[in-house]
């Protein structure tokens, strides 16, 4: 067994692909969705591999602190935290990503439930994780955010997306030296799986495949990628061949718009 990496989102159109990029590169994976039959069938697709499904709610805070502690339970340990599980603007209504929600629909309830799942649940298996990844020296911290297209047109689930990336950036400096890295990884765009609506009027057949995660998050679990941290990754332009070409990464957050600020300066 290579390393130990819980994947969140497990049991859909991209956390599928990402389980099985995982998998062939050799780890263990701790597969953890809400959806028991999308997992059942996620270890069908695999026997005998090393993957366990965990049936886990990550809105809540016990589910995120009892979906890592059977992770830890099964393998011993979490090394990686592969945050892709998420709720987007289709669960609000099936043609919500091309007629976007306007301020009107979304009620506190809305606002809270998408940051729980999408901000909130990485945050909290981060800090389940990280003294395991602290003791060990090595850790990796992987975050499917949006491009900053969705993140300015698309509410609450842009605005969840970007909390989450400037979270990444935070999480980035603040772990730097200790063997854990932290990074942002996006498709790059629309992507052919049922986490866009039905009621969606692009094309699904110039949509982006879900496979297209797997190879560049295997690349980011290797030990290949132990200098690099603080960086997004699109996927739709990612090349095995170059994977640190600047065509495809760059640091999370954009981090040239901080020259914005006007800090205080000392009187002379």
């Amino acid at each position: 067994m290579g390393r130990v990496v819980l994947i969140t989102g497990a049991a859909g159109g991209i956390g599928k692909a990402m389980v099985e990029s995982t998998l062939a590169a050799g780890h263990a994976v701790a597969a953890l969705d809400r959806d028991r039959v999308g997992l059942d069938a996620l270890a069908a697709a695999h026997p005998g591999a090393a993957l366990h499904p965990i049936v886990a709610d990550l809105g809540t805070e016990t589910g995120c602190r009892e979906g890592l502690a059977a992770a830890a339970a099964r393998f011993g340990r979490v090394d990686a935290v592969v945050n892709n599980a998420g709720i987007g603007v289709s669960s609000l209504r099936p043609d919500a990503e091309t007629r976007l929600p306007s301020i009107e629909e979304l009620d506190a309830a809305t606002w809270d439930r998408f940051f729980a799942i999408n901000v909130r649940a990485p945050m909290l298996l981060l800090r389940e994780a990280l003294p395991m990844m602290r003791a060990a020296g090595w850790g990796r911290v992987v975050n499917n955010t949006t491009s900053f297209r969705t993140m300015l047109r698309v509410l609450p689930y842009g605005s969840t997306k970007a909390a989450l990336e400037a979270a990444s950036a935070v999480w980035a400096e603040e772990l730097a030296g200790t063997g854990i890295t932290v990074n942002v990884l996006i498709p790059g765009g629309p992507t052919d799986t049922p986490f866009i609506g039905a009621g969606a009027t692009w094309p699904r057949e110039q949509m982006l495949r879900p496979a297209v995660m797997g190879p560049p998050l295997a690349w980011l679990l290797s030990d290949a990628a132990q200098g690099i941290t603080g960086q997004r990754i699109t996927a739709g332009r990612w090349d095995a061949a170059a994977p640190e070409a600047a065509t495809a990464m760059r640091p999370i957050g954009w981090p040239e718009l901080a020259a914005d600020a006007v800090w205080l300066q000392a009187k002379r």
